[in-house]
């Protein structure tokens, strides 16, 4: 087989990988909050057993792992906040949610990029209005508090995705990785006394919890990073932009299969599914003349919701 091809084919498994977190989130009992903790926690103690991650930390000037920190307090966020929108509504609209994070990032990448605005991309960002009205008329109303959080949580995806495209040459991915979700880690750890909970913030898992946790901190973070710092060596930045697109209907797709959240929903839902999943693939199709490799940084903090950039 071709490389190329490989890669494409390494990169769909990862994005169906990537697909799975949503329904693990809605699987876990743990609440929002341990669950996120627990996840990044695992992800940061595995990438310290790495001798390559502690001589990139000893090797990274203290202003740039800073600065990488500071990211990692937005990525902690953005899990906590698409978490919470699962465990609110669903896994259906939580990953729906997260598909409007290229439509936050055509406003807020030129504006962190210093760029003046594409009026394309300012059109894509009008079109998936509609979508949203019908996304939000299509789930029951003890849901739509779900779909708040989660345009929330695609909001952070837009921002820490294009402060980390700012500062991509600068650190080696498993480092950058490592900060960042130590640094959500320890943020999370000071949060959890501000925030409203019944019981201890952070409890040890029950058995079938800390099996779904293992699972998505190796089986759903580390082994499609790992996969795809490959892959993204044949691709380019436009190829992996349109599979890694698809995440949210993998997400979709299993969330039908094996939660049967198509009872929950109507038909005003998928169709605005469509509308902003449009939306968000002729994003790259405007700027297919960009081409280049997609930076592997970008992977380690949210899946492929990262790659937006």
């Amino acid at each position: 087989m071709q490389p190329v091809n490989q890669a494409r084919l390494q990169i769909h498994f990862c994005v169906l990988l990537w697909g799975f977190t949503a329904i693990l989130g809605k699987l876990i009992t743990l609440p929002a909050l341990p669950l996120v903790w627990w996840r990044m926690l695992l992800v940061v103690a595995a990438l310290l057993l790495m001798p390559k991650v502690w001589r990139g930390l000893r090797a990274m000037p203290p202003r740039l792992l800073l600065a990488y920190a500071g990211i990692g307090v937005l990525v902690s966020l953005h899990w906590l906040s698409f978490y919470a929108a699962i465990k609110l509504s669903n896994a259906s609209v939580g990953a729906t949610c997260i598909a409007l994070g290229p439509v936050f990032l055509a406003f807020i990448e030129p504006w962190i990029a210093r760029r003046r605005f594409d009026t394309r991309e300012l059109l894509i960002g009008a079109a998936v209005v509609p979508g949203v009205m019908m996304v939000v008329g299509g789930v029951p109303h003890d849901m739509r508090p779900g779909i708040a959080v989660g345009v929330l949580s695609a909001l952070f995806v837009a921002l820490f995705g294009s402060l980390n495209k700012r500062l991509v040459e600068h650190g080696d991915p498993l480092t950058v990785t490592c900060i960042e979700l130590g640094t959500g880690t320890i943020f999370l750890t000071a949060l959890a006394p501000l925030l409203p909970h019944t019981g201890p913030a952070f409890v040890l898992p029950n058995l079938h919890d800390a099996l779904l946790l293992l699972a998505l901190s190796f089986g759903c973070t580390l082994l499609p990073f790992a996969l795809a710092l490959v892959a993204l060596r044949h691709l380019s930045a436009f190829g992996t932009q349109m599979v890694t697109n698809l995440e949210p209907v993998y997400a979709i797709v299993l969330a039908i299969l094996l939660l049967g959240e198509q009872h929950q929903l109507d038909r005003w839902f998928y169709a605005g599914v469509v509308v902003i999943l449009a939306a968000v693939f002729v994003h790259p199709l405007l700027n297919q003349g960009q081409r280049g490799t997609k930076q592997p940084e970008l992977l380690g903090t949210a899946e492929s919701h990262s790659m937006v950039d």
